[in-house]
């Protein structure tokens, strides 16, 4: 165990630009830094990223402590941690007690917090016996004792990665007993409801649909708690996913997690926004999800200078957009282009009648083979939407 002659500091993970702004991120009970991976992959793109780790878990020794551990002492840790690396303020987001943590770090050090992703967590987790009971057992018997009831809850039914399943037991079983005994502790003497209204977020929840130790319930009610008091939440459900959705749908979390922190960046809110309302949340969604290190950076280019510089632009409107473009994709022999943006279209408020005059004109100026190809895209769309 470490000495508490100085002041704790926990186990840390900084990458991403220096001068980025800064995410610091929380992990679940039992696991370490490395349960965000995959996220971090796409984060560290444009933000500075720090990934601590619970005491007694990964690199981070277990101190020694003569009273019960409470969500506020691991609340200081990170305070700590970030006074040690000179951050000021940062994005909080965190998974089960890593939540709990961001959760009270929005409620007691508010000047310390941008906005707040809070991943399969809750603001009270009862009854506390089921985890002082916890402690009790692993500080006698070792984290292998608890090892199958506690991955039960992790992973559905339908999530068949062995090798996945196989690390993330050899992090568990390598987790420091007293560390883990006192993060149990911190989560039976907790309950942040009483200070969720003092919340001003934004605050982003997400909850595993078929999670059986944090169900949606339990983040309805911080969603409800945070709004009722006057601030900005916003609860969103992944599907086939239980307690460690940031590991069993990776791309779905990290869509969200940058959907979040990105609203505050110069033109992402807008150019999302429309984004969303010309192409459609289902496509927009794909795109998201299938970001990669590859071309998250055009992602992010197309969201912030096309959608967002250009498409909110006040010269035109979207409709007089919609019909330049289908001549520019018609003319171009763009296919799969055109056809996304005959739907987007119908969407701005153009008719089939105007769409079929605005192939008649480009056919004039960019030929009759051009046009032939556009007519029977565009026909396979309309007809798919009804319209023809």
């Amino acid at each position: 165990m470490a000495s508490t002659t100085t002041p704790y500091l926990p186990a840390y993970e900084v990458s991403g630009p220096a001068d980025a702004p800064v995410v610091v991120m929380g992990s679940s009970l039992g696991t370490d830094r490395h349960m965000w991976d995959a996220q971090v992959r796409l984060l560290e793109r444009r933000y500075r990223v720090v990934r601590y780790e619970l005491r007694g878990h990964g690199r981070s020794a277990s101190p020694r402590t003569d009273a019960p551990t409470t969500i506020a002492d691991l609340g200081e840790d990170v305070v700590r941690l970030m006074d040690h690396l000179g951050i000021e303020r940062a994005h909080q987001v965190g998974l089960s007690i890593g939540g709990m943590i961001a959760l009270w770090l929005a409620e007691h050090r508010p000047e310390r917090v941008h906005r707040v992703a809070v991943v399969c967590s809750a603001a009270y987790l009862p009854p506390a016996e089921k985890w002082l009971t916890r402690a009790a057992t692993v500080r006698e018997q070792g984290m292998g004792a608890i090892w199958d009831g506690v991955v039960a809850g992790w992973f559905t039914e339908t999530f068949a990665d062995d090798a996945v399943r196989e690390r993330m037991r050899q992090t568990f079983l390598a987790v420091e007993p007293e560390g883990y005994a006192q993060c149990c502790e911190a989560i039976a003497g907790m309950d942040l409801r009483p200070d969720l209204a003092r919340v001003a977020g934004p605050v982003l929840v997400l909850a595993g649909r078929q999670d059986p130790a944090t169900p949606p319930s339990m983040g309805e009610e911080v969603v409800d708690a945070v709004l009722a008091g006057g601030g900005q939440a916003r609860l969103e459900l992944v599907d086939d996913a239980a307690h460690i959705a940031a590991v069993q749908r990776p791309a779905t979390v990290t869509r969200l997690l940058l959907d979040h922190l990105d609203a505050d960046r110069p033109g992402h809110a807008a150019g999302m926004r429309v984004r969303r309302e010309v192409l459609g949340d289902a496509h927009v969604d794909r795109a998201q999800e299938s970001t990669t290190p590859l071309n998250a950076d055009f992602q992010d280019f197309i969201t912030r200078y096309a959608w967002g510089d250009v498409w909110t632009r006040p010269g035109l409107d979207r409709r007089m957009r919609s019909a330049i473009t289908l001549a520019l994709l018609m003319t171009l022999g763009h296919d799969g282009e055109f056809q996304m943006h005959v739907r987007a279209a119908l969407r701005n408020g153009l008719t089939v009648d105007e769409i079929r005059e605005v192939l008649l004109h480009v056919a004039v100026y960019s030929g009759v083979p051009v046009a032939n190809h556009a007519y029977a895209l565009a026909t396979e769309v309309l007809r798919a939407e009804g319209l023809v």
